[in-house]
Order: C-alpha cells, then structure tokens, then sequence
C-alpha cells in the first residue's frame, strides 16, 4: 500500500452516518424549551404569580357580603303586657320572636387603605416580573446544558472517526508485518505487537461507544424526546469563530445578566413591602351601602342604609414604628447583596473570558500537535517501508498521531460549550 494511501486514511476524517432522527444544535436547545420538565416547572410557578396577581386586582373592587338568619323558638323571646289607661281593663298579655327570619346584602368600597392595596398590586408585579427573569436564567441554564452534552457527544462521533481511521492504518500495517512475518524478514514478535495495538484500540472504540450512548440518551432525556431513535446531526470540526467576535465590556454587560435584574426587583420588592407595612398603621375608609329583609314585627319588612367606616389604629404605632424600621434594614441588606452579588458577577464575567481564550488557544495547539504528528507519523511510515525505522516507532508515530487527534477534538468541543459559558455570563 502507498504511503499517501496510508496517510489519507488517517487524516481523512468526516463524520460518521447518524441514524434515526437527527438533531442540529439549535433544533436540540429548541426542544428543551419547549419540553424540558424543569423548565415546565418553572413556566408553572409563573403562572401561580399571574394568578398572585390577578387576586391582588381584586382588592381594588367592593367587598360584598351576605347572611341570613332563622330561628324558632319553643316560645316568644319577648313576653310582656301593655296597660291602657281606661278604668276597668285589665292589662293586656303582649309575645313576638318566637320565630322570624332574616337575611342582609352589604357591600363596601374602600376609599382609602393606607396605599395596601395599590403597593400589594405593585408588588404582586414585580412578584411576576421575577418569576419572568427566573424562568428566562433557567432557559439559558438549560440552553447551556443542551450546549454541553450536544458537544460532548459530537467530539465522541469525531473520536470514533478518528479510530476508524487508525483501525484502516493498523490493519494494514499488520497485513504488511504478517508478510514479512512469513517471509522472515522480521520475527513473530511484531505482529503480536501489532494486535496489542489493535486490541487497544478497540478498547477504546467500545469505550468511546458506551459514552456516546450515554450521552445520546442524557441529551434525549433533557430535550424530551425518544432516546431510541435520538441522533444528533454533526458537521466536520472547522475552524471556530475569533473569540473577538463575542467580546462584550463586563460593566455593559452586567446590566443584561437575568441575575442583575433581579437584584433589583429585590429591592423594589424590599421597598414595597415598607411602604405596605406604613399602610397598615395609616387610617383606613370606606364607604358602603346594605339592604336588610326581615320578618320579626309580624309582616315581611325591608330597608337599605348608606354607610361610611373609618379606622384608625392608634396603638398600632406602639409596635408599628419598629415594624417599619425593620423593613429599612431589610432594604439596606438587599442592595449590600446587590453590590455584592454585582462584584461577583463581574468576575465571572471576567473569568468566563479568560476561559474562552485559554480554550481557543488549546485549538491553535492542538492544530500544530496535528501537524507535527501527521508528518511524524509519515516519516516514519516510509522509514519503516525502508527498513530505517523499528515498528516500535512507527507504533509510536500512531499513538501519538491519534491521541493529537483527539487533544484537538476535545479543544474544539471544549471551546465551543465555553462559547456558550460566555454567552450566558454576559446575558445573551
């Protein structure tokens, strides 16, 4: 076999057949939004906000109420006599309640409650704004997930073509070392050496194969779908875009982060709750407005009354002031952990980035590895067809040759899931 032949099986790798249904990246993130469970989880939650809120709309409307009475009795509550000032007649036995019915219909509007109402609506905003922001963080934990076992598995595939192309080369050289074994040119010794290699390698080929059923399932599991008929869908490793292109200023950036925002709905919850707790020790009034059916004086009556409340908790400010202090603090303890949290935030941004150029600069090596242990490899594949080189080196040309291969399939599958780190951490 030509030494070209040799080489070109080794070098060219393209991706192995996928069966099943196949997934791109972006049609595996898109899957995972829509039927991910913890995400369902969290969409669920949302809603329970939403209906916070909607409860807390009420509190705006009237407050209607009614009752109704009935009683019987085994004889009048009230028994009395009524005397009449004429000469000779006797006073005059007089009973009522010994049954009777009644029912009442009121309604009160609030007018003024100390800004409860208007703050708890507020509040019960922001209640659904955060839920809003949590469940977007978890969209993009989950993005970034899906990210990290799709990658995991396509530098699997990529290992698999790269074994595939050392099994075609070993299989040679042993054709080649079983004729020279025969002829006696070169003693037993080499073609058992030879099959170690291939065993090896075939060790690590079902090795590789059980991570990426693995993984194929884990990823399946995550985006819902059949893990039997799952498959990703993979292109050749190509060179990945500059780092460059995504940098973004870490103080820009800050703002954008889901987790930033909710720092500050924090607070304004933290304020509004303040706000709420001064309502409670303000004057409350309403106005209202009843109608009343009863039967107790013998022939059914009714009759309807406007009203006005007010309420003023004077003691109330006894325990109140504290209360409301209480709440000060709590304002001041969120926007410590806002600016703490922000700090922190910033240099995981700036971690994040360093990560990203470290793993591209493990791409550009891993390059030049490849380079040098394809020439390597070529070398001394023609040094041992010359008889100038011992099978050992051109073993350990192989050797080397794959484990570049794959240095650099894991660079390029590592680069890609912290390009994705780096999305996240900068809020995109």
């Amino acid at each position: 076999m030509k030494t070209k032949h040799i080489i070109a099986l080794a070098v060219g790798l393209t991706t192995l057949p996928a069966f099943g249904q196949t997934y791109t990246l972006d049609q595996c993130q898109g899957l995972a939004l829509e039927n991910n469970r913890t995400l369902k989880g969290k969409q669920l939650e949302l809603q329970g906000a939403q209906q916070t809120r909607q409860e807390a709309f009420t509190n705006f409307f009237p407050k209607v109420d009614a009752a109704g009475f009935a009683f019987r009795a085994n004889k009048s509550i009230v028994e009395t006599t009524v005397s009449l000032p004429v000469p000779g007649v006797p006073p005059i036995p007089f009973a009522m309640l010994e049954n009777g019915e009644t029912a009442m219909v009121s309604a009160v509007q609030p007018l003024f409650a100390g800004g409860q109402i208007f703050y708890g609506n507020r509040l019960a905003k922001v209640g659904v704004e955060a839920q809003e922001l949590m469940l977007a963080l978890s969209e993009k934990e989950v993005a970034e997930k899906v990210a990290q076992h799709y990658w995991q598995i396509a530098a699997l595939k990529e290992k698999l073509v790269t074994i595939s192309a050392v099994e075609s080369l070993l299989s040679q050289v042993h054709s080649d070392v079983a004729v020279a074994v025969k002829a006696g040119i070169v003693p037993m010794n080499d073609q058992l050496r030879v099959e170690l290699q291939q065993q090896e390698v075939a060790s690590n080929k079902l090795k590789v194969n059980n991570g990426l059923s693995v993984g194929k399932m884990a990823l399946a599991q995550l985006v819902g779908v059949d893990m039997m008929s799952f498959d990703i869908a993979t292109a050749p490793f190509a060179e990945p875009d500059k780092p460059a292109a995504i940098y973004v200023d870490p103080s820009q950036a800050l703002p954008m982060r889901d987790e930033y925002k909710l720092l500050d709905k924090n607070i304004l919850a933290a304020e509004l709750k303040k706000k709420m707790e001064l309502g409670k020790h303000l004057p409350t009034v309403g106005i209202g407005a009843s109608y009343v059916y009863h039967d107790f004086m013998g022939p059914n009556s009714s009759f309807g009354a406007v009203f006005a409340t007010a309420s003023i908790p004077i003691s109330g400010w006894w325990g109140g002031s504290h209360a409301v202090k209480r709440e000060n603090l709590k304002i001041k303890l969120t926007e410590n952990e806002k600016m703490n949290a922000s700090e922190q935030l910033i240099l995981q941004i700036n971690l994040e980035w360093n990560t990203l150029l470290e793993a591209y600069q493990q791409i550009d090596l891993a390059k030049q590895s490849i380079a040098s242990a394809k020439e390597n490899l070529r070398l001394s594949l023609d040094f041992y067809k010359a008889g100038t080189a011992s099978l050992s080196d051109l073993l350990d040309a192989q050797r080397l040759f794959q484990q570049s291969n794959d240095r650099y399939t894991e660079a390029f599958s590592s680069y890609q899931v912290q390009r994705q780190k780096y999305l996240r951490a900068t809020g995109r």
